[in-house]
Parts: structure tokens; C-alpha cells; sequence
């Protein structure tokens, strides 16, 4: 979610430890999808190393740990410098040391999905299950039969994750995410003092969804436990969840369909106004992005649209202006109705 800033979750896995035993005997399950061999990857090893030292793991934890690896942090780095310098062609990356340039294998294997990394903030997520013995938090460990390979086990006890869990909750697998709650009430205290409004568009839902944590790898479905570090991980976003943040401080719409959006915003008499002016190929080009983004069977209606607003553009009221501004009208919010031509 493209608002979103990076993600620590240090204080709640802290608090966890805190306030567990060392043993757990929670609920043994795996991911949920098919067996595959397992990669043993540096970061698998990595891993593995941390959880043998202190314990299970949250899976926010986990999160950050595959998508904030130091390997793929150091990336990053040499990708800004190098846009900084001017994107010269002519790109060396040299290692000098001892060893056998295992840091520099992983840093080049993470070029390729620097991408993705550039363009999205780090969301880490705590997933929370309702067992007979109430809600507790899913943790990734060992698997105990394979020591090169992880599991999902729910924590023996109340873990810090559970009190973001509202008392009617119906569901009975959610997925919280603090640090998102803490970033949109700082959004909202913002634009509530100052005015303004925030856009915000990712996978997502109103508080209907369960389990959407998942891994993508080369396009394609990758069981988010099996060679961690090879595969961009994500979760859908909780809009009814972002909605309580607000706490009333502003107008929230949505969350729309991106179909939805896009057609109010006029997309189909871009479309035509753009193909009118192509040719053959650029045509098809046109046709094959208009079909990704709107399509419902692709992004049109698995993305989703939510903004916050002032409530006084909504309902009116009295908006600070000087002697050089107009009076704001209550015109319609674009995108969230539809397109009016005057």
C-alpha cells in the first residue's frame, strides 16, 4: 500500500517473548499448499539459526526478516546510487574481502526483484486464528521433522497481536497490521488540522477475508515458508480495519473496485481518444493493458480504491482560505462517483 511506511515490529515480538514459555504446543500446521522441495537459501539458513536462538517467530516478523533482508537493504542501495550517478551503462559491483562472495550472490539475486521492492512499502502482518482456548497468533518454527524446513504453530498463550482483534469479530482467521493503524491515524490527524486527503490502492477488502497471506514467484503462487528470500511476500489490506484507524477524524469513501474507479475517472473515453491516434501494434498494447486493469477476472476487481478526506469537503463547513481563494465547493469526489461532463 503505497502510503504505508516501513514496518518494525521489534515491540510486539519483544512483549511476546516475554510473556510465553519456551514450549509450544500450539496447533501444528503447514502452509496449505502443495508439498514442494525445499531451496535451502542463505536466508532459510538464516532463519533457521534465529528460531533455534529465541524462539518461534511472528509472522510479521518473518515478513520483515525475507523482505528487509540485509541483502536485498544493500541492493538498494547501490540501485540509488547508481540512478543518482546518472544510470551510467557501464555498472560495475565489485566485493573486496574474504570469503566467497556469498553477499554479493545474494545481492545480485535480489536485483531482479528490486522492482517491486522500489515501488512498495514493507507491510508486515500478524495473522490471529480463534481457537476453543480464544484467539491466538500463528508464529512460524522448525519444523521438527525436517530441520531444513518451517512450519506454522499458534502460540500456547495471549500474544500482544490479539487486543487489535475486535470484540464482534465473526471471522475466524484475521490479519492485523499495527504499524498500518498507527501510519493512517498520523495520516488522518494531518489532514483533519492541515486539509488535504490521502489516496490509497492495493489488493484489498472491507473486513470480509481471511487468510491472504501469500507468496508470489516469477508471477506465479509460491508457498510463502518454502525458500524464503526467493519470493516477494504479501498480504491484502484490511480497509474496514483502515477505516477504524481514522476514528471518525476524517471522511473516509470506498473502498471501490478498481474497475469502478477507472471507469469514473473516465478511462473508456481515454481509452478511445488514445487508440484513435495508434497504430496496429500500439492498438493492441492499449486493448491488453485496458483488459489487466480492468478485467474482474485480473486487477479490476481484486484492487481496490479508498481515500480519506476533511469532512468539511463532504459535508461542508468552514475551510481556511485567504483573500486569493475561492470558496471550495462540494463537488463530487473523482472516482468515487461518477464522471460529470461539463
Amino acid at each position: 500500500m503505497s502510503v504505508l511506511a516501513r514496518v518494525g515490529v521489534g515491540p510486539l515480538c519483544v512483549a511476546a517473548r516475554a510473556v510465553m514459555p519456551c514450549f509450544w504446543r500450539g496447533k501444528y500446521f503447514s502452509s496449505g499448499r502443495e508439498p514442494v522441495e525445499n531451496q535451502v537459501t542463505p536466508m532459510l539458513r538464516h532463519l533457521i539459526y534465529k528460531i533455534k536462538a529465541t524462539g518461534p517467530i511472528t509472522v510479521a516478523e518473518y515478513m520483515k526478516e525475507v523482505l528487509t533482508n540485509p541483502a536485498k537493504l544493500l541492493g538498494i542501495w547501490f540501485i540509488s546510487e547508481w540512478m543518482a550517478t546518472g544510470k551510467n551503462a557501464a555498472f560495475q559491483l565489485v566485493e573486496l574481502g574474504p570469503g566467497r562472495g556469498t553477499l554479493l550472490g545474494d545481492v545480485l539475486r535480489v536485483f531482479s526483484q528490486l522492482g517491486s521492492v522500489l515501488k512498495n512499502c514493507d507491510i508486515s502482518v500478524h495473522l490471529v486464528e480463534k481457537t476453543p482456548q480464544g484467539w491466538r497468533e500463528v508464529f512460524v518454527d522448525i519444523d521438527p521433522q525436517a530441520s531444513d524446513k518451517l512450519r506454522f504453530v499458534l502460540a500456547p498463550c495471549v500474544t500482544p497481536a490479539e487486543v487489535f482483534i475486535q470484540p464482534d469479530e465473526t471471522r475466524d482467521h484475521v490479519e492485523v497490521c499495527p504499524e498500518a493503524g498507527v501510519t493512517i491515524q498520523e495520516l488522518s490527524q494531518r489532514i483533519a488540522r492541515t486539509g488535504g486527503a490521502a489516496l490509497i490502492a492495493d489488493y484489498g477488502h472491507d473486513g470480509t477475508k481471511t487468510d491472504t497471506f501469500r507468496g508470489f514467484c516469477g508471477h506465479k503462487l509460491h508457498d510463502v515458508l518454502v525458500a524464503p528470500g526467493t519470493a516477494d511476500l504479501t498480504a491484502d489490506v484490511d480497509f474496514s480495519y483502515l477505516r477504524r484507524m481514522a476514528e471518525g477524524k476524517v471522511a473516509s469513501l470506498g473502498p471501490i473496485k478498481q474497475q469502478t474507479f477507472l471507469k469514473n475517472m473516465g478511462i473508456d473515453v481515454r481509452l478511445k481518444v488514445l487508440l484513435d491516434k495508434s497504430d496496429e501494434p500500439s492498438r493492441q498494447q492499449l486493448l491488453q493493458g485496458y483488459d489487466m486493469l480492468m478485467n474482474p477476472k485480473k486487477m479490476g476487481e481484486r484492487f481496490h480504491f479508498f481515500a480519506l478526506l476533511p469532512h468539511q469537503r463532504l459535508h461542508g463547513g468552514s475551510h481556511p482560505t485567504n483573500a486569493c481563494q475561492s470558496k471550495p465547493s462540494l463537488s463530487p469526489v473523482a472516482g468515487f462517483g461518477e464522471l460529470a461532463w461539463r
